[in-house]
């Protein structure tokens, strides 16, 4: 046996849950994941809505930021998407606004209160869960529910989370002919590209570019900037560093950082060399964009500052693909940075602890 194999046999042993075949069997869970999503309920008002409420937290939110950032990168404006991450809901909601309520459990106490205002404000609504009490209200309330399959964590099940509301509304004409065609060409790819890709990152150590990323992270505190078509993978990467890792991470989106945040990568000096920066791109066809421009002016500032800077560019053909490419490598880098911290992947004890105070008030 190499030392590269006697190395990761070694870290395996620290996933103590199995995240790796979890994280293995995630193009079967998108293939799965659009079979429900073809056969998916959907709003029993089934006209044109002008704004798309959805109401999540964590691993359950992450579909909706994704939706709002392919509706804003495909230029659709066939509706608005505004995600909603607490109790309640904001305010100018209205009858002729769409809800969804997301929950993996179906017992997430935020998510609970945003379906019960919403029920007050629209009848327009629909839930995505296991089961739980989400589902438990919803059919009592005649609400249709998407029901995907349980037993994972939230964060390893964004395949079932995510898919299945796309596919939902496309298949209902939420949005126009042209984007309806373009994303489900983009969707009917998916599970071949994430093969490949799953592939990548699940090799021996010594050929595995997710390692290597988590090699260099390791000890070290990642920041992650990224346009603001980005911001859901940025948000992912950053939570799944969190959740899986026990990794602090922090990140932020350019334009935004560039006019205030750029300017404290001055101070304390000598914490600076404990950070990396991370800079996620995903490939735009034709001429440079001022984003690209701005990206790599901020670069060239920071240029030294940190311990690391690293530049990481999507593949894929379609932005679809160039997004999942970069969660995938998010799952992936976690997971080894997790073996590397002597953590297991998949334990959240702190988050566990938190739920138990709560639950005694």
């Amino acid at each position: 046996m190499t030392s590269h194999h006697q190395e990761a046999s070694a870290l395996r042993t620290f996933d103590h849950s199995h995240m790796f075949e979890v994280l293995y069997s995630f193009p079967q869970q998108v293939r799965e994941a659009l079979a429900i999503g073809r056969q998916a309920p959907y709003f029993h008002d089934t006209s044109h809505f002008p704004m798309l409420l959805f109401c999540g937290m964590g691993g359950s939110a992450i579909a909706g930021d994704l939706l709002r950032c392919l509706v804003q990168a495909y230029e659709i404006d066939d509706f608005f998407v505004h995600v909603h991450r607490t109790y309640g809901i904001p305010s100018g909601i209205s009858s002729s606004t769409a809800v969804i309520a997301s929950s993996y459990s179906g017992n997430t106490e935020e998510t609970l209160t945003a379906y019960r205002a919403a029920r007050s404000k629209t009848h327009r609504l629909l839930c995505i869960t296991t089961g739980g009490e989400l589902q438990r209200l919803a059919h009592a309330d005649g609400v249709p529910v998407i029901s995907i399959p349980s037993g994972l964590q939230p964060r390893c099940a964004l395949g079932y989370s995510f898919v299945p509301v796309i596919m939902t509304l496309l298949t209902h004409n939420a949005f126009n002919h042209q984007s309806t065609a373009t994303l489900l060409r983009a969707l009917d790819t998916l599970p071949e590209f994430l093969e490949t890709t799953v592939q990548a990152y699940s090799v021996p150590i010594a050929q595995n570019p997710a390692y290597t990323l988590a090699e260099r992270l390791h000890g070290t505190i990642p920041v992650i900037y990224s346009s603001s078509l980005l911001e859901a993978v940025n948000l992912r990467w950053r939570g799944q560093l969190q959740e899986n890792a026990k990794h602090l991470a922090f990140g932020n989106s350019i334009p935004e950082m560039n006019h205030n945040e750029i300017n404290s990568w001055v101070l304390p000096r000598l914490m600076l060399q404990n950070f990396t920066i991370i800079f996620l791109h995903a490939p735009q066809r034709g001429q440079q964009s001022r984003m690209d421009v701005r990206m790599q002016a901020t670069k060239n500032v920071l240029q030294g500052r940190p311990k690391n800077l690293i530049d990481i560019v999507a593949e894929g053909t379609t932005l679809l693909e160039q997004m999942f490419h970069l969660l995938v490598l998010a799952d992936w880098t976690s997971y080894w940075l997790a073996l590397l911290n002597q953590q297991d992947p998949t334990e959240i004890s702190d988050i566990t602890a938190l739920k138990q105070a709560m639950a005694q008030h």
